[in-house]
């Protein structure tokens, strides 16, 4: 397994080593031991699993303290535009992106610590995305960005979006309080 940083502090790509044959392919997706020797601590509570046709966008959402959640996400069949904001008050990098593909082919994984709203386009049919989380869903605790805020510059990949009713609305970085603070 490889991990990988990002030009954002926290924020790592996890490249598992799969192993193939004429019988398949196996791959390790988590290991608690390579994880803390790249100095990420996470302890996962609570997996999730989401279907979608092509052309669907979800995000960009966070839950903040004290249920911040912190994901490893990963895409099982179909792939996504898969979107990380940096939302840590003091960060270097507040407000900005990291996007990268992840498909069933790729086996790519994105670690997401908490402090980072999150957000994905499916960019095929039939799309089955994974994620591992640290804390349990809290509805209470729940918010987003707006996902097609100009002054973030994301194209997410897609034209004519699919989107939920929440998702259409959101407050735009500017006018966003965000509660999570950056920490060296």
């Amino acid at each position: 397994m490889k991990i990988v940083p990002t030009p954002i502090p926290d924020l790592f790509v996890i490249e598992p080593r799969v192993f193939g044959d004429h019988r398949g392919y196996f791959f390790e997706s988590y290991s608690k031991d390579h994880f803390e020797r790249a100095g990420i601590s996470a302890d996962f509570v609570q997996d999730n699993e989401s279907f979608s046709g092509e052309g669907v966008v979800r995000g960009l959402h966070f839950q903040a303290p004290p249920k911040a959640q912190g994901k490893l996400v990963r895409v099982q069949k179909g792939r996504v535009l898969d979107i990380a904001v940096d939302i840590r008050k003091g960060s270097p990098t507040y407000g900005e992106h990291y996007s990268i593909e992840l498909s069933g082919e790729n086996k790519k994984m994105l670690w997401i610590p908490p402090g980072f709203a999150h957000g994905f386009a499916t960019l095929e049919n039939d799309t089955v995305f994974l994620y591992k989380c640290t804390d349990t869903y809290s509805p209470e605790h729940e918010g987003s960005l707006l996902w097609n805020d100009p002054d973030l510059g994301i194209d997410w990949g897609v034209s004519a979006p699919k989107l939920s009713a929440k998702d259409q609305i959101g407050p735009v970085l500017k006018a966003f309080d965000s509660p999570f603070t950056y920490e060296k």
